[in-house]
């Protein structure tokens, strides 16, 4: 009896840890997917990125360079890159010259 508790435990905690996550990723994958529109940037599983042109049901039209366009299968998207804000400020500030200003060479 004691075997088959520990069994039944084992098959419980392999749900939990593995295929209940497996489910969450799978579910999340297809709901990317599905939201794929024309003019999305995706990234590839091969590493291409590009702007989604067209889409059919099980592939993709990729234009991944002006006037080049590559057909994917839909499987084959990895994820989709959000948008860059060209309003926002860079983080970093501007490169100054090394050495300073001309008036800190000359010590005044």
């Amino acid at each position: 009896m004691s075997l088959l508790v520990i069994i039944v435990f084992g098959f419980l905690m392999m749900w939990l840890f593995v295929l209940l996550p497996q489910r969450r990723r799978q579910a999340a994958q297809s709901a990317m997917l599905d939201a794929l529109e024309p003019g999305d940037e995706v990234l590839t599983a091969g590493g291409l990125y590009g702007s989604v042109v067209a889409i059919d049901d099980d592939e993709l039209v990729l234009e991944v360079a002006p006037e080049v366009q590559v057909r994917v299968a839909r499987r084959a998207i990895a994820a989709v890159i959000p948008p860059e804000d060209d309003d926002q400020e860079p983080d970093e500030p501007a490169l100054q010259e090394p050495g300073g200003d001309a008036e800190e060479r000359d010590g005044r």
